[in-house]
This record gives C-alpha cells, structure tokens and sequence, in this order.
C-alpha cells in the first residue's frame, strides 16, 4: 500500500495545510497500511452512511485536524456514547490514531484521510452533533491568512451539516487568530455564541502536552463554543 495524498486543489479553494514529508515510523506505517480497512472511512463521492459505519446510532462529532490523534482518543475514550469522525491529511499522524485506536479496542472513532472541505461534501444535512476544530495551523504572516480554516466560506459550508443546537468548538493558542475566530463566527446568524466572548475550556477537552507547556510559560488559549440556532419550526410548533 503506498501513501495517497488528498486530492487535487479545486477552482477557487486554497487549502487551509500544505503537504509536508514528515517522519514515518515503522509503527505508524504499519497500522496505517493494515488498520485503515478496520477504522477508515470508504473513499468514495456518496454520503457518508453514520449508522453504517459505526455499526448503531448515536450522536456523531467530527473533528477537523486531529494531528497525533492523542486528544481524538482521549475524549472518545471518556464519551463511548458518542461517535467520532476524525479528518487528517499527515500520514504520520494518521498512523498514529490508528495505532492507538487498536490498543485501547475503541470502536467509537473512524478515520478519514482527506481534505475537510471535500469531506463535508459527504456528509449529510443536519446530521453532525458538534464539531471540534483544535489548535489549527494559524498562519502567523499576514500574505498566508487566506490559508486560515476558519473562513466564511468554510463556515457557511459547515453550518448546515449541523443539527440545530449542535456545537461548534474552536480552541487556538494564537490570539490574533482567536480574535479572526470570534468575528467570522459572531457574524453567522445561525450561531449563538455559548458565552460572552471566549468560553471557559470544558471538561471534556483535555490539555495537550504543548497546552500544558506553553500555559507554563504564560501563554493563552482561547476556546469558541458556538452552537447552530434552533430550528424556527421547532421553536413554533
């Protein structure tokens, strides 16, 4: 089995990563080339079929750059009635997830190795119960904010595959992309923000290992917990 990068760029869609050859190790190749067929998802243009795929129905977050895979597997660890959906483009860090995954039997996470705006050209409307978008790549120079994930564009891409009352949560360390997150999510009128402003971490999210070092040093994080307004029909039977 040989590494197949996402696919090529689309008209008018800047990619929000760049490929890079990162370190393999032969452990991570390994789960890569032999759990994929366990804990991935089929590489096609159809809807993604939830209950199908995880094998029952339940509530399903998506988390969009899961890097290491460390946090996915932690809060999937702790949330066994909830499924997850994990996007990541770096072999490496695919690896990594999968090879987790096996040890700890979690049945409750499956893995896609794609681009997220085509991954959520799969998926369905109103069918996403929250969404986590942790310490993106905050392309610090100016000339690369057009690279930023959380766009306009990509938001008004997103808000639809949420249920109504599902959440969106952001969390950065760099606060002039966190003040970007605030606005572009404030101006979506299908989003409440859960608090004023920036929310307090929750529980759930745990600390990762760089958190926990540049919080030493005196660094911020800023977590966004928005969630989609409730359906006008619901509110007015």
């Amino acid at each position: 089995m040989t590494e197949s990068p996402p696919s090529s760029e689309r008209p008018g869609h800047i990619r929000s990563f760049v490929l890079r050859r990162g370190h393999l190790s032969d452990a991570q190749r390994d789960a890569w080339e032999t759990l994929l067929p366990r804990f991935g998802v089929p590489d096609h243009d159809d809807l993604i079929d939830f209950p199908a795929l995880f094998g029952r129905v339940a509530p399903v977050v998506l988390e969009i750059g899961f890097g290491m895979g460390h946090t996915t597997a932690q809060i999937a660890a702790a949330r066994p009635e909830i499924d997850f959906l994990g996007i990541e483009v770096y072999t490496p860090g695919v690896g990594s997830l999968l090879k987790t995954l096996a040890q700890q039997d979690l049945s409750n996470v499956r893995v896609i190795q794609r681009d997220a705006v085509e991954v959520l050209e799969r998926i369905a409307p109103a069918s996403l119960t929250g969404v986590h978008v942790y310490f993106p790549d905050p392309w610090p120079k100016a000339r690369h904010h057009k690279r930023r994930l959380i766009q306009p564009p990509f938001i008004s891409q997103l808000i639809p595959r949420l249920k109504p009352g599902g959440y969106l949560h952001c969390a950065t360390d760099w606060q002039p992309y966190a003040d970007q997150m605030l606005e572009v999510l404030s101006a979506q009128a299908e989003l409440i923000n859960t608090a004023a402003g920036f929310a307090p971490r929750p529980d759930w999210r745990p600390l990762t290992k760089f958190e926990h070092r540049g919080l030493k040093l005196g660094h911020g994080v800023w977590d966004l917990i928005f969630e989609r307004a409730p359906n006008p029909k619901e509110q007015n039977p």
